[in-house]
């Protein structure tokens, strides 16, 4: 996440006008620290196909495929608005950010174009819009999105499953700055040291020399702990110029972890006052043999994956509170680890930084039909594509200490020459942007010759199955395949990237206790077997789909989720979460005034040492109501370990006690109910 110096709208300010909306912004000193404007809120918008002067008001970040009229428009719509500029500005760099735009957007500024970002529908692109500016007056904005489909970009045609909702669907705002000015932080860091690369720009017509150095402070405190010299540096008129800066070892550093998620930042300066911030994690995910260690211990990991834009309400267009509702209640599902089948919103990154979730995401190349047609290669529009979307993905989240994983496709038919050769050289791709990431790719393809798919290239190995759903057999025959996979790739972890029960046709009408009977089934068959290192129920939730076999309009999705489109949940919610759960165990005896909790860690998946857990204990009285609580620090445990805790309460006529064993952050892992 870029930390800047906000300088927020004055929303109820904003008035429409005849060419647009206008905001009453507050001036801004010259540029130093970013000045940053947000140009969500009202916007005028018409559809391509309606009259040109039938404009009307929306709100963005917005799409069209929410609005009942227009859930099925596939094509081109139109944005504007007017804005205001600060006189102070003049004379620096001004750029106009659009998070996302589906997926193809034309931009220009009081008339004169701007520039494009085309077929690449989930990653932010930044245009440099000084030249068109009228400072210290109003200006015009518009912006020609596209969202029909494509065959010559990922996702290929029609080939996805999820909502193809068109529009400015995540937050645009305005960046001004001096015209040399740090404009990308990557930042490597683990236990040894922090190193630190900056790219620098020189927008000017002259060439430029100055200092640059950073320091290193503690997110929550902003206590610095490390500081390092500025050291002289040129860069040319109208270049980049990127600089590795010495790197610093950090005394003692407080290390990221799922149920620990302590951040950093860092802070680099150039001389004449320009400043700009990351946020970063010191961790290692390392992989040895058929497992994944995060700082130096073996983890097991275990998670849902969340189908964003589902919520009828909103699309792909959700508020920050949708957002964070959905990855707190995957959190209290004991979810960890989970992946992602596109880029994702800034946001959901930065809950997942701050939250402790590891999380996986993927070019949206997505079905074997995405290389229909093509030969031994891939076409080089679609390899173009690809490449063009891991990089822009890459460049703004690799400082994400929460990625666990680069995902490069999904379902490709990985042992089809041309979908080989693709996965292949994205691999080769995301290694010389990232080198310590892993890379991987989630195959469908492995149940018969799993050698031959390109599975074996990666880093280590996702099996998306389906079996008693979209694929026949049994419970004998996963353990068959499962088996047979690890034959092929014996030495890589092999992550069960997909599993459970879709109702997504006839046959299979819906049933949450089939949804159910798969978890429990499956999950025993993968706990049998040490050389699996994740598992990710899919799915969080029924999801908005194009392709959808159920509802109607706004309403057309898949049932595949523990909770439906609007976040209510199933009776598969609470399986999920006992399942995913790190303690396998959790008993409650005694008598009223004195109980006993028996607890144990489980050995196998999901398995991990669990540190600063604590039980908390709720005494129920007259009425169901809360009258006492008790809190117990627990020992720290490792897989598999058991402990035992006496939990006395003064309440001599308890209705029910419930006794949670809560995570560092406050989330529940495992509950149980004792009544006399």
């Amino acid at each position: 996440m870029l930390t800047r110096r906000r300088i927020l709208s004055t929303g109820a300010a904003a008035s429409l006008a005849a060419t647009g909306v206008a905001a009453d912004l507050p001036q801004a000193a010259v540029p130093g620290t970013d000045s940053e404007r947000p140009l969500d809120g009202p916007w005028q918008f018409r559809l391509d196909s309606a009259p040109p002067d039938e404009w009307r008001e929306v709100v963005v970040p917005h799409t069209w495929q929410v609005e009942p009229a227009n859930t099925d428009y596939y094509g081109v719509a139109w944005y504007r608005r007017i804005f205001d500029v600060p006189k102070a500005w003049a004379g620096g760099a001004v750029r106009i950010e659009f998070e996302a735009v589906f997926h193809s957007a034309t931009v220009w500024i009081n008339g004169q174009e701007a520039g494009k970002h085309i077929g690449k529908g989930y990653t932010a692109f930044t245009l440099d819009i000084a030249r068109l500016l009228r400072f210290g007056e109003t200006n015009r904005i518009a912006v020609r999105v596209d969202n029909a489909f494509n065959d010559v970009m990922l996702p290929r045609g029609r080939n996805s499953d999820w909502a193809h909702d068109g529009g400015i669907y995540r937050p645009v705002r305005l960046i001004a700055t001096p015209k040399v000015f740090v404009e990308h932080i990557e930042v490597d860091a683990d236990p040894v040291r922090v190193a630190v690369e900056v790219m620098l720009r020189n927008t000017s017509g002259a060439e430029w020399t100055g200092k640059v150095g950073y320091r290193i402070e503690e997110e929550d405190s902003g206590n610095r702990v490390a500081t390092v010299d500025a050291v002289a540096v040129t860069v040319f008129a109208g270049a980049s110029r990127p600089v590795r800066l010495a790197p610093v070892a950090l005394r003692e550093p407080k290390l990221w972890h799922f149920d620990h998620p302590h951040l950093y930042r860092a802070v680099v300066e150039i001389e004449g006052g320009h400043t700009l911030a990351t946020t970063f994690g010191v961790r290692t995910i390392e992989i040895r043999g058929t497992a994944f260690y995060l700082n130096g211990e073996r983890v097991r990991l275990m998670g849902v994956e969340r189908m964003a834009g589902s919520n009828p309400e909103y699309g792909m267009a959700e508020p920050a509170e949708w957002i964070a509702h959905d990855h707190a209640d995957m959190r209290e599902l004991n979810c960890v680890y989970t992946r992602v089948h596109w880029p994702q919103d800034r946001r959901v990154l930065d809950w997942c930084d701050r939250h402790g979730m590891l999380i996986q995401t993927e070019v949206p190349t997505w079905g074997s039909a995405t290389f229909r047609g093509m030969g031994a290669e891939p076409t080089a529009a679609i390899m173009e594509n690809g490449l063009e979307q891991l990089r822009e993905m890459i460049w703004r989240d690799r400082n994400h200490p929460c990625i666990f994983s680069w995902g490069v496709c999904n379902e490709i038919g990985g042992q089809n020459p041309p979908a080989y050769a693709f996965a292949k050289r994205m691999y080769e791709e995301a290694k010389r942007l990232d080198p310590k990431r892993p890379v991987t790719y989630a195959s469908h393809s492995l149940f018969k010759t799993p050698e031959k798919d390109v599975a074996g290239l990666m880093d280590y190995v996702m099996f998306n199955e389906y079996v008693e759903s979209w694929q026949p057999g049994t419970v004998a025959d996963l353990a068959r395949y499962v088996d047979e996979i690890h034959r092929a790739f014996p030495d890589k972890p092999l992550v069960i990237s997909e599993y459970g029960y879709c109702a997504c046709t006839p046959d299979r009408p819906e049933g949450d206790g089939r949804r159910v009977a798969v978890l429990q089934g499956h999950d025993q068959v993968f706990r049998e077997r040490d050389y699996i290192a994740g598992l990710i129920f899919f799915c969080y939730n029924d999801y908005r789909t194009h392709v959808g076999d159920r509802g109607a309009g706004v309403l057309k999705q898949r049932v595949h989720g523990v909770v439906d489109v609007y976040g209510e949940k199933k009776p598969s919610w609470d399986e999920l979460r006992r399942q995913a759960s790190p303690l396998d165990q959790l008993t409650v005896s005694g008598r009223i005034g004195e109980l006993r909790i028996g607890l144990r860690a489980r050995s196998t998946v999901p398995g991990y040492t669990l540190r600063g857990y604590r039980l908390r204990t709720l005494v129920y009285g007259y009425g169901a109501i809360p009258v006492e609580r008790v809190e117990t620090a627990l020992p720290d445990l490792a897989p598999g370990a058991e402990t035992a805790a006496v939990v006395k309460f003064a309440e001599t006529r308890p209705v029910l006690v419930k006794v949670d064993v809560q995570r560092p952050g406050g989330a529940s892992a495992l509950t149980a109910v004792w009544k006399p």
